[in-house]
């Protein structure tokens, strides 16, 4: 189809704005076809007044019939074909298998939320039914599930342009949750984003939800993205990217009326921890490490930024074999040209600071376009004494921090900041002894694993994308996995409310036959 690069105002599309940009090749500096409009003033209102309208009639949307709409959404996005690989190949430089395998973690996502809503018991339904003869006071019949929060505002991610895009985990979980959505295009692929939001507005057709149930805007962080999360209608902020960005956006909608939240995903150097047990394995763990480290030219909010070790008679014979690794790894192109810049600077800026050792990078010459790979060693005491070293750098670049004792590696750990993944790298007699650094390491993550690269989210149950400040803007949820839903919804209870008016989930016959807590007990019994 050809890209006509319009704003999604609910079902209609509109292109009433002056402004405009286009999307330019990385190597080339050629276009890309279409002209993407900026929204107007008027036409971000108009997608949030109808968004807040349609909220009254989509919360009550059964679980049944938002399950079949995410599904069709999937249906859609995967009728787009191939024009959506290869207009995403184009806009972001990532390679088509990678491209084909987020669009299926994208359809994927979309249908796990759809089974968690056919099950339904995620709502966390809970009755205590009345006790008039309690003495010394009776209790009423309280009854308490979670309920959607309202209209929800995404901000797309560079780094995933269909996972945590415009059909991403953030879109997927809040219309499961029955909140509208209005998504604020990334201006690096306009194209992709307009392919998959005229799949989401088929799929709002398709299953008659009211419009307004999706939109989806083009233009500048700094006027549409501000005008948005400024809103009173706006209930809650989805975002994938970097801090400046991320706090931003909390700091907004912190200076509203009514503040509301930001669950923002930002930045992370995730500390992986190397015990002497893995460090006698240096060759095997160099190779692992240096995919990792390179692996999407480390434009993975997963990118195993830092590798902690106690310097000892192997940890030489590690670095030398990493730098070996790393040198024979060819540069590759990044997402765009601003983000590329923007490694090269951090970079340049990084190995200027004293007391740092460039312990390897790429023997090829990288292009304008393309990261270099790079890894870098300090000491343990130059960290803790230099805040750039604790500092996301958004590419194919590790830093290797020696510390000369279990001491030195503890005050290493006790300076870091919140972090989405810590990594333990040994044998299982060296992590009971080194058990105390490992619990620190908890403290300061979403997900600790264990033997393993931080590189590759698996979309499940149980997973935690998330952690402490300044990881995550809220340590207590998660932005993949089922549990993202819980985001956008709140707790409602409902006292002495007449069975008729109950939501189905809550009434004495328990209809869908969901698991609930009925009188201290999980049953999935009638009243």
């Amino acid at each position: 189809m050809s890209l006509h690069g319009k704003n999604f105002i609910g079902n209609i599309l509109s292109a009433n704005g002056d402004k405009s940009s286009k999307i330019y090749d990385i190597h080339s500096n050629e276009p890309l076809e279409g002209v993407f409009y900026h929204a107007t003033k008027e036409e971000v209102d108009e997608a949030l007044e109808k968004a807040n309208l349609a909220f009254f009639e989509y919360k009550e949307k059964t679980q049944a019939q938002r399950a079949e709409f995410l599904e069709t959404i999937a249906d859609e996005i995967m009728n787009l074909g191939d024009e959506l690989i290869v207009r995403t190949i184009a806009e972001s430089n990532l390679p088509r298998p990678r491209i084909e395998g987020e669009r299926g973690r994208t359809v994927g996502q979309l249908k796990m939320f759809a089974n968690l809503l056919k099950e339904g018991s995620w709502v966390e339904a809970t009755i205590d039914e009345a006790l008039p003869d309690r003495k010394p006071l009776p209790r009423n019949d309280l009854r308490k599930m979670l309920r959607p929060i309202g209209v929800v505002s995404v901000f797309e991610a560079s780094n995933f342009p269909l996972a945590f895009a415009c059909a991403g985990g953030d879109t997927a979980s809040a219309l499961a949750a029955g909140c509208p959505v209005i998504v604020k295009a990334h201006s690096s692929h306009s194209g992709t984003s307009e392919l998959i939001a005229t799949a989401i507005i088929e799929a709002v057709k398709k299953c008659n939800m009211p419009d307004g149930t999706f939109s989806m805007v083009h233009g500048g962080g700094r006027t549409v993205g501000q005008q948005i999360v400024l809103h009173e209608v706006v209930k809650a902020v989805g975002f994938t990217g970097s801090t400046q960005g991320g706090m931003k956006l909390f700091e907004l909608a912190n200076q509203r009326k009514t503040p509301i939240p930001v669950f923002a995903e930002m930045g992370s150097i995730n500390p992986c921890l190397f015990l002497p047990s893995a460090l006698k394995d240096a060759e095997n763990m160099a190779e692992l490490y240096a995919g990792s480290i390179t692996v999407g030219v480390g434009q993975f909010c997963t990118n195993p930024g830092l590798i902690l070790l106690v310097k000892d008679e192997n940890s030489e014979k590690f670095k030398s074999k990493l730098s070996e690794n790393i040198a024979q790894i060819t540069p590759s192109t990044m997402l765009s040209s601003s983000i590329q810049q923007a490694f090269e600077k951090s970079r340049e800026e990084t190995l200027s600071q004293n007391d740092i050792e460039l312990l390897g990078e790429s023997k090829l010459k990288n292009t304008r376009a393309e990261g270099r790979p790079t890894v870098a060693c300090v000491t343990a005491k130059t960290f803790i004494s230099n805040p750039k070293f604790h500092e996301e750098i958004f590419g194919p670049y590790s830093l290797v921090v020696e510390c000369e004792s279990k001491d030195e590696l503890d005050l290493v750990i006790e300076s870091l900041e919140g972090q989405l993944t810590a990594t333990v790298m040994g044998e299982e007699p060296d992590m009971l002894e080194f058990k105390k650094q490992i619990f620190s390491l908890e403290n300061r993550c979403g997900r600790i694993l264990f033997n393993g690269v931080p590189t590759g989210v698996e979309v499940c149950h149980s997973m935690q994308h998330g952690g402490p400040f300044p990881a995550a803007t809220d340590s207590r949820f998660t932005s993949v996995g089922t549990g993202a839903i819980r985001r956008f919804v709140r707790p409602v209870c409902f006292q002495d409310c007449p069975n008729s008016l109950l939501p189905e989930e809550l009434k004495d016959e328990n209809p869908l036959e969901i698991l609930r807590i009925v009188n201290d007990k999980y049953t999935r019994e009638s009243l």
